[in-house]
């Protein structure tokens, strides 16, 4: 029997990652953007979403079996995205009876006072308190979410940067994994948290990011205080017992670099 996936934020890092890893695990995946791509190939059937103004949810909704909700907008309206519109798709899911609602969250959304978490929390207990069976799965900061950071760092002659604070990043094709495993019509609550292979602090990653780069920046330590920050400096975005990647950091950032070159090297053929 079939299973009709609908993915929210399917053109965003982890929904990137999760489309191949749903269509290969048999799903029949309804990929949705607010903006989606007028060539997306044809492994996935597209459709326009709006989160925020509930545009084509209830259509697409109807017959879904599944919803893998990785919309997110830690760097936009987040209440209006995190909270609004994924009450929205709960009550559209309700109406329509879907099996499942896999909402993708964070290590330490409960335990950082940092806005856009309290929102992603606020959506977590929306998911939770919905009569929508659901699977809630929390995951740790992507490679490339750090490497992103560091990338706007480097071009400035001297690192100031929180070096105390603890992370414990992921590959988003390992994590998306684990989540497209989450995505069939059996709910299962609150599941293990999804982490990297090692916690590092901010220090720990730039110094690498600077050796794989061959770079020779002076790091300076950024004291930054509050308890957003503290949060992160004791650890609570890092899960120690739950270390499902296997692609360090460094490992990733090699890679990267790799790649990084190569594009370079065709570029200038």
């Amino acid at each position: 029997m079939s299973c009709r996936v609908l993915l929210t934020g399917a053109t965003g890092t982890l929904g990137t990652a999760l489309r191949p890893r749903l269509c290969d695990a048999g799903r029949e995946v309804v990929a949705a953007s607010r903006s989606p791509p007028t060539d997306g190939g044809t492994d996935v059937e597209w459709t326009a979403l709006d989160l925020v103004d509930g545009t084509g949810i209830r259509d697409i909704v109807a017959d879904i079996d599944v919803i893998v909700h990785a919309a997110t907008a830690p760097q936009g309206d987040t209440e209006a995205v995190d909270v609004r519109g994924t009450e929205r798709l709960l009550e559209a899911a309700a109406d329509a009876g879907v099996s499942n609602v896999v909402y993708v969250s964070i290590v330490g959304v409960d335990e950082i006072p940092y806005s856009y978490y309290e929102h992603k929390l606020a959506a977590e207990r929306a998911v939770e308190e919905s009569p929508v069976p659901s699977t809630i799965v929390r995951a740790t900061q992507f490679h490339s979410f750090v490497h992103d950071i560091l990338e706007t760092i480097a071009r400035v002659p001297i690192w100031p940067l929180p070096t105390g604070i603890r992370l414990q990043p992921i590959d988003v094709d390992e994590a998306a994994a684990a989540i497209a495993d989450r995505a069939t019509p059996d709910a299962a609550g609150r599941v293990p948290d999804v982490g990297g292979p090692e916690i590092l602090t901010v220090r720990d990653l730039a110094e690498t990011y600077r050796e794989v780069r061959g770079l020779r920046r002076p790091i300076v330590r950024l004291p930054l205080p509050g308890s957003v920050a503290a949060g992160f400096r004791s650890g609570a975005a890092c899960c120690p017992d739950r270390t499902v990647g296997t692609t360090t950091w460094e490992t990733w950032l090699e890679d990267e670099n790799r790649d990084r070159d190569r594009l370079a090297a065709d570029a200038n053929r």
